[in-house]
């Protein structure tokens, strides 16, 4: 599948879309960059501010999904596939701070014809997993 004309940099895994996770053209976003790593990992450095909180210091358990479903479709498209969530299952493991550093981390573990299976991490800058996740996504055939 060929990348759309536009497609914002190389090396970063993004196209000029309103996506809420990882479109540039979306002012009310959280504007994820996400590179990919020799081993065809996604990998995304972020501090997600205090507007997506729930409890006062600690994000809302949708904005953690969210970051994590990004995390797995970004791995996919390292493998030049744009997908669609099929299927999601989280594990939220400690509370994901607001306003701190994060590194979130998504592999495909499999693919079969159109569908493919990812997971993905959010880990603190201190290295904890602090939520992780696995998913079912098809691909997106082009209109």
């Amino acid at each position: 599948m060929e990348h759309p004309a536009s497609l914002q940099q190389p090396g970063i895994l993004q196209w000029n879309n309103r996506c809420f996770g990882c479109g540039p053209a979306n002012s009310n976003g959280l504007h994820l960059e996400f590179r990919p790593a020799e081993d065809k990992t996604a990998v995304c450095l972020v501090t997600i501010p205090e507007s997506f909180e729930s409890f006062p210091g600690f994000l809302h358990g949708g904005i953690i999904a969210t970051l994590l479903d990004e995390a797995m479709s970004k791995a996919i498209l390292t493998l030049d596939i744009r997908s669609l969530t099929v299927q999601m299952e989280i594990d939220y493991l400690r509370p994901v701070p607001s306003g701190k550093p994060l590194r979130l981390e998504g592999r495909v573990l499999r693919s079969e014809g159109r569908k493919h299976w990812a997971e993905a991490i959010i880990t603190s800058g201190k290295g904890s997993t602090l939520a992780k996740s696995k998913g079912l996504f098809v691909q997106v055939r082009p209109r």
